[in-house]
């Protein structure tokens, strides 16, 4: 058994006294919360509600497939391993084979869970599902009608150089890209 200051994890607990939707937008919510802290004091949160999304590393051989699109928040573009939101009531394994073949054109004969984390613990609830895939077929891609990506594959070394070059940044693909890592150095993904 795991002992230390995180198995009484009530002693962390806020209660929310309160809570105002202060937006609805196309997939997530944003809420004011006026809690309660562990030791009686009060505080706010900003929350921002998400249905969650899924992530696929795609291995074909010795390459990862990835697709390169622009990215809003950040001003800039961004390579990316292939993901989505999740749809209402989308089982997250059916959502990562949708996410590869629109994004990618790919199939997969063997896609399996990898893990599961949360992606800003802070201030948002979005659960991101990683999976693996292998044994890709490639197809036609079918991106959202919104969506323009180039798709296109990399080596680890090219990937470990994206990411210190920027191109790579955010947190589901460098966890895909050191989990890959893992698994060509030690057989297990994690």
């Amino acid at each position: 058994m795991m002992e230390g200051p995180w198995v009484n994890r009530k002693k962390y607990e806020e209660t929310t006294v309160s809570r105002e939707k202060v937006f609805e937008g196309n997939f997530i919510s944003v809420y004011v919360e006026h809690v309660l802290l562990p030791d009686g004091r009060r505080a706010t949160r900003d929350i921002v509600r998400h249905p969650g999304a899924v992530a696929v590393l795609a291995l074909d051989g010795d390459r990862m497939i990835v697709v390169e699109q622009y990215r809003k928040a950040l001003e800039r573009s961004q390579v990316e391993i292939p993901a989505g939101k999740l749809d209402p009531g989308e089982d997250p394994l059916e959502a990562a084979k949708r996410e590869l073949l629109e994004e990618t054109g790919y199939t997969a004969r063997d896609i399996r869970h990898l893990c599961s984390f949360s992606t800003s613990p802070g201030f948002a609830d979005e659960i991101l599902h990683l999976y693996v895939a292998e044994g890709l077929t490639r197809g036609d891609a079918r991106p959202d009608q919104d969506e323009f990506l180039d798709c296109f594959a990399v080596t680890l070394d090219e990937a470990k150089q994206m990411i210190r070059e920027g191109r790579i940044g955010d947190a589901k693909t460098v966890t895909a890209v050191l989990a890959w890592q893992a698994y060509r150095l030690t057989g297990s993904f994690l």
